[in-house]
């Protein structure tokens, strides 16, 4: 039985076609060694530096390489998607961690890869964490709260673009000036959306799209914090009750 090959190895070979390339030349324009020819048979993995090479010198989505996008290419001044990533020896994408103090050198060295091969890197073997690429971001300050507590950390899972956003969720919002983690509120027009502190004591953001450089959806956190608060035990108590009332309303159908 033939072997299948996969969509990014088909994918790959059309990127070649259509620049003219032969195997061995686009081998050579990608670092992949004296022939592309294993990669586009489905013999050989495409390594997570050549697809750097394809983002960077064709703008090739990997997103769309892989199948999870129907855009091919990126326009890296409208695309939120990150623009630098590094790879462990085993060429598989690190999730880097961004502290507080280097968010404001982040926000500056977007395309510095010099400048991101000094942050700490780490990879998480989880399911959840397989697809896609993940950042991680310490919170500054509390105007987050009660939801992240300062100086806990949240990993975000990488955004194409802002029409690729969800809409009220939590993001990493990176800017010229900023690395901002706010509730990321969409308006009616495309030109600007709304960033949205859950602390009442913050003003809301109103943020022009086009300055957004990086957006990263929050879909975890870590956190060294494991006291209950005060507004988690009203919480809590609130459950109880519910729970509580549950247990009523079962006992009153029962005699019915």
């Amino acid at each position: 039985m033939a072997q299948d090959i996969p969509i990014e190895a088909k994918r790959f070979k059309i990127i070649r076609e259509e620049l003219g390339k032969t195997q061995s030349e686009f081998a050579q324009l990608l670092g992949a060694g004296s022939s592309t020819a294993d990669i586009e048979r489905g013999k050989k993995k495409i390594t997570g530096s050549v697809v750097v090479e394809l983002l960077k010198q064709f703008q090739i989505n990997p997103m769309w390489l892989y199948g999870t996008s129907y855009n091919k290419k990126l326009d890296t001044s409208a695309s939120t998607s990150p623009k630098v990533v590094t790879l462990d020896s085993n060429e598989r994408e690190n999730m880097i961690m961004v502290p507080i103090k280097a968010s404001a050198g982040y926000a500056s060295n977007v395309q510095d890869t010099d400048w991101y091969n000094e942050l700490p890197a780490f990879n998480i073997p989880l399911p959840q964490y397989k697809e896609g690429s993940y950042r991680a971001f310490q919170v500054k300050g509390d105007s987050m709260l009660p939801v992240l507590q300062p100086k806990e950390w949240v990993m975000g899972k990488a955004v194409e673009s802002m029409a690729a956003a969800n809409n009220n969720r939590i993001h990493v919002v990176v800017t010229p000036d900023s690395v901002l983690v706010k509730k990321l509120r969409k308006t009616e027009s495309s030109r600007e959306v709304y960033l949205i502190s859950l602390n009442r004591e913050y003003p809301v953001i109103e943020q022009p799209v086009e300055e957004i450089t990086e957006l990263w959806e929050v879909n975890s956190k870590l956190s060294f914090d494991l006291e209950v608060r005060e507004g988690q035990e009203a919480m809590i108590s609130l459950q109880e009750g519910l729970e509580s009332l549950r247990e009523e309303i079962k006992k009153i159908k029962s005699y019915n």
